[in-house]
């Protein structure tokens, strides 16, 4: 599913589906295993079966499929939408966007490193509006 919606990027993501767990921060944490819808240098864009609250504080650890250690950081859920559903049985799932928070220069460094690889391998690229 393409989501039509404001688009406030600043950074372009590439569509990547790597390994991330979601967990909320404060009062009861709960943590989430699912896959990126995309991802850049400025946050991911995930589908969750939870829906988190605007701006809830999270902590996140993608794995980028390749060799290095997974990247754990801070973020902020700065978008969230329903998704319709397919199925009355079917759970109700939510696109969400995290935008990182404290990401590490060197962890910064790597995802760049990644997101350059897919673009020069022609994956497809969400652009940034301007």
């Amino acid at each position: 599913m393409v989501w039509d919606g404001l688009n406030r990027r600043r950074f372009p993501r590439v569509v990547f589906p790597c390994l991330i767990k979601v967990s909320s921060k404060g009062g009861e944490k709960e943590t989430i295993l699912t896959h990126t819808q995309n991802i850049g240098v400025g946050g991911v864009g995930v589908i969750v079966k939870k829906e988190f609250k605007l701006f809830a504080d999270v902590e996140l650890e993608i794995d980028l499929l390749d060799e290095f250690d997974h990247i754990k950081t801070n973020g902020k859920i700065v978008w969230a939408v329903r998704r319709k559903a397919a199925e009355e049985i079917k759970p109700m799932f939510y696109d969400a966007g995290i935008e990182f928070v404290s990401l590490p220069d060197r962890q910064k460094g790597h995802l760049q490193k990644v997101i350059d690889k897919l673009i020069s391998s022609s994956t497809s690229i969400l652009k940034p509006y301007v």
